[in-house]
């Protein structure tokens, strides 16, 4: 009797121990995909993941946490998509415009969160933006760009052109180069464009359109972003200054920047993964514009092109690097 005692007092300790412990079976499997690799999608997918562990989730514990990069190349965007559905995870995150667009056309069953896209209807991810009737919702980070042709004409009152690169192949990148065109012709500025189909052929198609530029943009444009260094030295060879449409493009040498800080846009696009994960439908999950914007300065930047900021922009400014 004693024995049979012993016996069930060890069962019960260790059913204890189980119900205590993440199985196999509560393990939520994510899957993300992104584009190419760069500060700004790169702080996303940390945001991403540092958000999910302040909800409790944890790699190895009850989170297996898959990522693969596309390089750049869309056609690898869809072979990283059609890996992905048949390894069947919980949710798919697709990390900017080339990479969702491939995760939404390779299933329609398991539910795909985008990030860091700027016009996911022009994108043809969703069509209803309150009440997505797909499986697929998510974060738009659309920027402002009005304010950044307003930033460029405050800091540089004499502009008259405004230079710009992006990639023609890029939806989000079409969508803020049309949003551009609209913004400079209301402020009566003359936009000087230029493209690269791939990040090696930024700096040289920069160095053209800087030599008619009083300033170049630089768009959340994910090739533009992948080979931003080279823009700025197109920049610093004309003896013009680089204007960011993302915080992170001052590590590289860009003069001035209005942007999101994409490591919070990742923080909040854990929410969607959250609430799919506890049993939310897409269709409950309206998409939203990130929340947020940084103005960041680099005074280093500005004496090296005999720039003054104004003293009302400086008061502004969340971070001035120096």
């Amino acid at each position: 009797m004693k024995g049979t005692k012993l016996l069930s007092a060890a069962c019960i300790a260790a059913a204890f121990a189980l119900s205590a412990t993440p199985t196999f079976a509560e393990m939520a499997k994510v899957a993300v995909s992104q584009i190419v690799e760069h500060p700004a999608l790169d702080a996303t997918r940390q945001g991403l993941l540092d958000g999910l562990k302040e909800k409790g989730y944890e790699e190895g514990k009850n989170l297996e946490f898959t990522y693969q990069t596309a390089q750049g190349n869309p056609a690898i965007a869809v072979q990283i998509a059609k890996q992905f559905v048949g390894e069947q995870p919980d949710v798919l995150v697709g990390i900017a415009t080339p990479t969702a667009q491939a995760l939404a056309a390779a299933t329609r069953s398991i539910p795909v969160v985008f990030t860091a896209v700027t016009d996911p209807v022009g994108a043809k991810l969703v069509r209803n933006t309150e009440k997505p009737e797909r499986n697929v919702t998510g974060l738009s980070d659309l920027s402002p760009v009005a304010q950044h042709v307003a930033l460029i004409q405050e800091i540089l009152p004499n502009a008259k052109r405004i230079g710009v690169i992006y990639n023609p192949g890029e939806a989000n990148a079409v969508a803020l180069v049309d949003l551009l065109r609209k913004a400079a012709k209301e402020k009566g500025l003359e936009l000087v464009e230029g493209t690269a189909l791939k990040s090696a052929d930024v700096q040289s198609a920069a160095q053209i359109v800087a030599a008619k530029s009083d300033a170049l943009y630089a768009p959340t444009d994910n090739t533009v972003a992948s080979a931003v260094e080279g823009l700025v030295n197109a920049g610093n060879q004309a003896g013009i200054p680089v204007i960011g449409a993302s915080t992170t493009y001052i590590e590289s040498g860009a003069l001035a920047a209005l942007g999101f800080d994409y490591y919070q846009v990742g923080v909040q696009t854990a929410d969607y993964v959250d609430a799919l994960l506890k049993g939310k439908k897409v269709s409950e999950l309206p998409v939203k514009v990130a929340v947020g914007s940084d103005l960041a300065l680099n005074e280093k930047v500005a004496a090296k092109l005999h720039i003054t900021f104004p003293k009302t922009l400086l008061s502004r400014a969340t971070s001035i690097t120096k």
